[in-house]
């Protein structure tokens, strides 16, 4: 049985990419067809919150839930940099994670 499991830091936005969702899961492709379908009522659903355009690798869900706090707290100019750094054309990713 291995110590270590795969939990993601997510960002998802809407077509116009004006509205940011900050998340975690431990399952990126199920989650991201959730948010997609809006499977779920909440904050993604309301605001069409469909694409994923950056995420982050953890194996322990402290560490990731500890980075997503952390990116919540920040400004939205800064939360633009972190998803150019990792996205520079801010590419929807949803059909890019596959087998991660």
């Amino acid at each position: 049985m291995s110590l270590f499991h795969n939990y993601f830091v997510y960002i998802m936005t809407n077509k116009h990419k004006n509205v940011l969702y900050i998340g975690v899961t431990n399952d990126l492709e199920r989650r991201v067809q959730e948010h997609e379908t809006g499977k779920y009522k909440g904050f993604t659903k309301k605001y069409n919150c469909h694409y994923l355009v950056y995420y982050e690798h953890f194996t322990q869900i402290v560490h990731a839930i500890d980075r997503e706090k952390e990116i919540k707290k920040w400004r939205r100019e800064k939360k633009d940099k972190l998803i150019t750094s990792f996205n520079p054309e801010w590419e929807f990713l949803n059909d890019k994670i596959h087998d991660i």
